[in-house]
Parts: structure tokens; sequence; C-alpha cells
């Protein structure tokens, strides 16, 4: 088989289709647009129009709820601390807080505060200040012989 052989297999590939281009293409005038109306002309969308019959998004309930005053964390994992501070990015020796974190490059933004989840491993003994910290990364954290300090008391869920 050489390279001019090449040929894709039948119906694979096919030609697109040259609208307006004259009368003989089958295609000419309207270009299979019909005659006046909002479809005909250009820029036009009718997403979620279903001629006249109730949208499928509006016969569907609504659900669930948006807190409007929730808090949104900024993330961060047991495993990155760690890689961190064996990179020399963060001081275990020194407390790390939030600032610090910002600083190595760990996050970006501080948001409503920094959140410490148990995802890794730490091995290192590191004295953490963050807004919050899952139990499962306090637990770690304290087993590794280190200790966290929360800056904000979260609020205790109602009973």
């Amino acid at each position: 088989m050489k390279l001019n052989e090449l040929a894709d297999n039948e119906g694979a590939a096919r030609k697109k289709k040259r609208v307006a281009r004259g009368p003989g293409s089958g295609k000419g005038k309207t270009a299979g647009r019909g005659i006046k109306g909002q479809k005909s002309r250009s820029g036009v969308a009718l997403n979620g129009y279903e001629g006249g019959q109730m949208p499928l998004y509006r016969r569907l309930p609504k659900r669930g709820f948006t807190k409007p005053n929730r808090k949104e964390w900024a993330v961060v994992n047991l495993g990155l601390i760690q890689k961190f501070i064996d990179a020399g990015k963060l001081d275990a020796k020194a407390e790390i807080t939030e600032d610090a974190i910002i600083a190595a490059g760990l996050t970006n933004h501080k948001r409503d505060g920094i959140r410490v989840l148990a995802k890794g491993e730490i091995k290192a003994k590191v004295k953490l200040a963050v807004s919050g910290a899952s139990k499962p990364a306090v637990e770690a954290i304290e087993k590794a012989g280190g200790s966290v300090t929360l800056l904000q008391a979260a609020p205790v869920a109602a009973e």
C-alpha cells in the first residue's frame, strides 16, 4: 500500500453541503430556510423553544436553595502542605499562617478563609493557624506532633 492509494471507507467522509450557490444546486435562493419568518433570518437562536408547548426547563420543578451568605473557602490539602515543606517553600519550624500559605503559592486567594483538608499525608511537625480544618486533618496534624489554631470560630449547627 502506498500513500497515494489511501482512501476513506465508503460513506465515512461526507461532502459539505454548499447552500445558496444557484438554482442548479437544489439549495439555491433561500438556501433551504423557506420564505420569511424568524427562522429564515440570520442571528436567531430559539433555544428552549418548543413550538408553544411549555418548555422542559419550565415543566420541571425547582430544586434546592443557594444560600446568599455562604462561606467560600480556599481549600488546601495536607499532602500539598507537606510537599511545599519538603521543597523548602514553607518553614515547618515557624507558625504557618494563611498569609504564609498564600506567599508560598499553595493557593492564590484567601476568600473567606483557608480550610485544611486531610487528603494526603503530613510527616512534619507543623503549627497551623487557619480559618478552618476538617476533623481528620486536625487528627493527622496532631498525630504528627503538630497543632492547629482556628482563627474564626465556625458557627455551630442548630440541632
